[in-house]
Parts: structure tokens; C-alpha cells; sequence
């Protein structure tokens, strides 16, 4: 079998964002596994890509900022002469089996970029006459009319939906498709999943965005939270892990800590989540941090910042049992230091109820890959 993926993956200029390459390399494995052949990633460096999965890889079609660009761009990939980069990508999709929009949180309107290249190159699928599966997607929260009139009909041009939350289950049904749709959890929930060493450190990961909230505000009241843990603090950037990205916001918080602090750095998904499957604590502002850690029974406190945020992070704690977060508003509160304790508190039990539920939270996930290959075929 023959498959062509798209997901929000390349490294350029040294920026690389782990959780999205997580869930495109979680998606190779698990295909890899269940006989797909030849795989091609959409990349915005397919070289990159190319050398990182072992596939063939091709560039995206590129959208924009500006709407009326993009719907002239959308127009001409679908037109019967298309440019060269449509006609590689296209060529690519006319040779496969199928086509698989992979995991991720880009369906929404605070990207709209990532509604037009998902929403074109599910309808190439579709005049191809190809199989379409989309999995492990947040749906919005914010999806304004415009792109909800590209999202509905490319979610119900797919053989199989999967979404990652309850409320993105609900926008799509509120959005009148009819294709089968599942909630499962993320896809690289299981990138690693070997039985973790236990560590005894707290894995803080820390997005720049902090929403409307006072930026200082928000390092002050991090630090003091993290100076009142009885852990060794280690941070990990997620977004721009080989040059400064998250690491700025890193460097903040760390300058205006008392206790000492290490900045780990690592190049690839699986060292990452290696590092808070093994973390005796986590507390994170980025969303797959606490995918990677929940699995392992590791207590999380996820700080949402927006509502974009919280959709993402308190599905990513409830599919596995956890509830441990901290909306920024109630941080500057200065109720940092008391969910955190409470977390800590309960940390035999979020390892115990972790451990009843692995068997058949691992078996959801396998059996959900074997029906996205079975719906391909």
C-alpha cells in the first residue's frame, strides 16, 4: 500500500516543533506496522523530512494570511493545469492508495492556512477518486463560518475521523457530518511506550504565548510555583528546541527562580517524550508534554492560556483520567502553589489509576490504526 500524509512537519531555520513531528512519526510507525509500503509526507522541507522518516516527501501547496489569496490558490491547485509544486503533490496523490491527514491541532481558525492546505488536498483526494482518513484532530475551538464551510465537507469526504476531545467530537457533529467519526486520544500518546524509568524531576515546558496575561505576571508567578516544589526543575522547549523558542520564555522564568534550574534540549519526538514519561512531575503551557506524560501515570498541571489551550490540554489530562489545571487568570491568583501540592498529593493514585487503564487505552489506540489501514485499503 501507498499512502500520501500531510502533517505540519520540516525543520527549517533550525526551528523544529516536536509535538507535530510526534504525531506524524507515531502515524509512520503505526502504518509502517500494518503493511503501508511507500509512504510521501507533505513537508515544508521535504529533504528534512525525507531523511527523518525514511519516505518520499513533497512540498505543502502554501496558503497564506490573506483569505482571498487562498481562494484564488485553492482554485488554481484544483484547476486542470496546475503549477509545478500542485502537480507534484498531485502526481504523488494520483500514485497512492490513499491519503491521511495526520494528527495535530491546525483545523481551526486561529491558523486558517492549515484549513485551506487540509481542505485542497482533501478534495484532490476526493477528484482522484482516493480514500481520505483524518485522525487524532482538536476541531477549533474557534471556527468561524468561512471555515466551517471548507471543514464540514472535507471531514465528511473521509472514510474515518478521529478527534482527540469530547468537545471536538460535539463541533463536528454540530457541523452536520455524517462520516463515521470516533474520539480517540492523540496519536503519539504511544510514541514511546516502553515501561518508563522513574525519575525524580519536574519537566516544565513553557509556550511565549501567554494569551492576554501579563507576561511578567506570568514568570513571577511560575517561578514561585516551581521554587516550591521539592523537585529539580528541568526545562524542555517544544517549539524551536535547536535555536531560542520556547527557550526565551525558559530563560525568564529560570532568571527570576531561587533554586536552580537545567534546560535539556533535545532534537527528536521520542528523546521528548522519553523525558516526561520519566518525570516524577510535569508542568507544562505546551500540549504534548502532558500527551507523553499522562500515559506513564505522571501527575501533569497543564496552564492553559486561551481557550484554544484549555480544549487542548484538559483533553489531553481527561482521556487519561488526570484533571490537574491551572487557567493563567487563576495562576496570577496566586493559586500556583496550592493545585500543584494538590496534584503531588495524589500522585500514587494518578500512577495507579494510570496503570489500571494502560492495557485497555493501548488497545483503543492499535485497534484505532488498524481500522485508519483497513480504511485506506
Amino acid at each position: 500500500m501507498r499512502i500520501v500524509a500531510i502533517g505540519d512537519i520540516g525543520v527549517e531555520n533550525e526551528m523544529i516543533h516536536i509535538g507535530d513531528e510526534a504525531m506524524f512519526g507515531a502515524l509512520v510507525a503505526a502504518v509502517r506496522s500494518r503493511g503501508v509500503e511507500h509512504i510521501t509526507g507533505i513537508s515544508s522541507n521535504p529533504a528534512e523530512s525525507s531523511a527523518r522518516y525514511g519516505i518520499d516527501a513533497v512540498f505543502p501547496l502554501g496558503f497564506g494570511a490573506d483569505r482571498a489569496q487562498n481562494e484564488a490558490r485553492m482554485r488554481a491547485a484544483l484547476a486542470p493545469a496546475p503549477d509545478e509544486r500542485t502537480r507534484a503533490l498531485v502526481e504523488a496523490v494520483r500514485a497512492s492508495d490513499g491519503v491521511v491527514i495526520a494528527g495535530g491541532g491546525n483545523i481551526t481558525s486561529l491558523w486558517p492556512h492549515h484549513v485551506f492546505e487540509r481542505a485542497t488536498v482533501g478534495a484532490i483526494a476526493a477528484a482522484l477518486g482516493k480514500p481520505l482518513v483524518v485522525t487524532g484532530q482538536t476541531i477549533g475551538p474557534d471556527l468561524d463560518a468561512a471555515d466551517a464551510a471548507l471543514v464540514a465537507p472535507l471531514l465528511d469526504s473521509a472514510r474515518l475521523v478521529g478527534v482527540r476531545e469530547p468537545s471536538s467530537h460535539a463541533l463536528v457533529t454540530a457541523l452536520g457530518v455524517t462520516a463515521p467519526v470516533e474520539q480517540t486520544i492523540d496519536d503519539a500518546s504511544y510514541l514511546v511506550d516502553e515501561p518508563p524509568a522513574r525519575g525524580d524531576y519536574c519537566l516544565v515546558s513553557l509556550a511565549n504565548h501567554v494569551g492576554g496575561a501579563d507576561r511578567d505576571a506570568v514568570v513571577r508567578e511560575v517561578a514561585a510555583l516551581l521554587d516550591g516544589l521539592d523537585l529539580p526543575v528541568r526545562f524542555l522547549a517544544h517549539f524551536g528546541s535547536l535555536v531560542p523558542g520556547d527557550s526565551l520564555m525558559h530563560d525568564r522564568v529560570i532568571a527570576a527562580m531561587h533554586s536552580p534550574a537545567d534546560v535539556v534540549t533535545p532534537t527528536d519526538s521520542e528523546s521528548a517524550a522519553r523525558l516526561a514519561r520519566e518525570a516524577a512531575f510535569v508542568v507544562s503551557s505546551r500540549y504534548h508534554p502532558v500527551v507523553f506524560a499522562v500515559p506513564a501515570g505522571v501527575p501533569a498541571l497543564g496552564i492553559p492560556v486561551d481557550g484554544y489551550t484549555s480544549v487542548k490540554l484538559r483533553g489531553a489530562l481527561g482521556n487519561f483520567g488526570q484533571d490537574g489545571v491551572l487557567p493563567v487568570d487563576e495562576l496570577l491568583a496566586g493559586r500556583g502553589a496550592a493545585v500543584a501540592s494538590g496534584i503531588w498529593a495524589r500522585r500514587e493514585e494518578i500512577r495507579d489509576d494510570a496503570a489500571r487503564h494502560s492495557v485497555e487505552k493501548h488497545a483503543a489506540s492499535s485497534a484505532w490504526w488498524d481500522r485508519v489501514v483497513a480504511a485506506l485499503g
